[in-house]
């Protein structure tokens, strides 16, 4: 997940890094950033199910892991990565993703100990 908001966040200053010679994730991926935004958010939501799965919590915290990757498909569908102000808008919506997986994790705890 952090590659990949990582990635969009460097998007915005890549012609920049180029310049002066900065070896970024937005230019390694450069045209294929969207399929690496696939790749990594995929693991990213594949991995913590799987952690998930291993605590064995209850079914809050599988719908904050499905709006989590909603919203991960959310950023992916949006993003422009030739738009500056796009890609800053949409590297802070992460706050917003791990929002939504945290209060899925926190009502989860609040059942387990009700």
């Amino acid at each position: 997940w952090v590659i990949g908001y990582d990635t969009i966040y460097a998007h915005q200053d890549a012609e920049d890094d180029a310049l002066i010679g900065i070896k970024s994730t937005a230019r390694l991926f450069g045209d294929r950033t969207y399929q690496a935004l696939i790749v990594f958010y995929g693991l990213a939501v594949i991995l913590i199910g799987v952690a998930l799965t291993l605590a064995g919590v209850l079914w809050p915290a599988w719908v904050g892991l499905a709006a989590f990757a909603a919203h991960l498909g959310w950023q992916i569908a949006r993003l422009d990565v030739g738009v500056p102000a796009l890609c800053l808008r949409v590297f802070k919506s992460n706050r917003d993703a791990g929002l939504l997986l945290f209060a899925g994790l926190l009502v989860d705890a609040v059942m387990r100990t009700a």
